[in-house]
């Protein structure tokens, strides 16, 4: 049976990215899931089935996955579907980036319980829901991980994404200068590296 490389994408991204990874995994078959959920319960749905079939048909199931898409698979998946994953600026506290969110749009609790949902000046809708289902539902992950982080990620403190890596045992690498979002040739080389290096050590498992 063969090896698989599911790919992850974050917001804005597609499917199609996968493309990129194929010459990074040259002797395993590597997919994009185009996923359609927009929150983590819809995703707990989508995810679970999606990768249980692709689980099925194959040997050793490395998950490559990005920003909001590594969240939700983060939220969905466990090792019965997951022998090994490569995190990209991964979103590991939702509960902690919405309530930083709320500050920057000067948004209190009690406002945001009471309006539901509410529409920010950056782009993002604040929602009650949301908020209420991370809070009652944390992360709970047994998969060998390395995590590739940029110090200047916007998104997650590396106080944040330090606690996770020990808490969930996972190697935490981070880039001297490198953002929440991988795109630079400078970026993109250390990204590059950072994979083959840990295929070549098997670091993740």
């Amino acid at each position: 049976m063969k090896n698989l490389i599911i790919y992850v994408h974050g917001k804005g991204g597609s499917a199609g990215e996968a493309e990129y990874y194929k010459s990074l995994f040259p002797r395993d078959e590597v997919i994009g899931f185009d996923y359609r959920s927009q929150t983590p319960w819809e995703a707990k749905k989508e995810f679970s089935a999606f990768f249980a079939v692709q689980r099925s048909q194959c040997e050793y199931l490395t998950l490559v996955a990005n920003s909001i898409g590594a969240f939700f698979a983060l939220s969905s998946l466990d090792e019965t579907l997951v022998d090994r994953a490569y995190l990209i600026s991964p979103v590991v506290d939702m509960e902690s980036l919405i309530c930083n969110m709320m500050q920057w749009a000067n948004v209190t609790e009690q406002e945001l319980a009471e309006k539901r949902e509410i529409a920010t000046n950056f782009g993002e809708t604040l929602s009650w829901a949301y908020l209420c289902y991370v809070r009652k539902h944390p992360i709970s992950w047994n998969v060998p991980t390395c995590i590739l982080y940029g110090e200047h990620d916007n998104l997650t403190s590396i106080e944040t994404v330090s606690a996770f890596a020990k808490q969930h045992r996972a190697e935490l690498t981070v880039m001297p200068g490198g953002e929440h979002w991988f795109h630079t040739k400078e970026q993109m080389q250390f990204l590059n590296h950072w994979i083959r290096e840990r295929i070549l050590k098997d670091v993740c498992g």
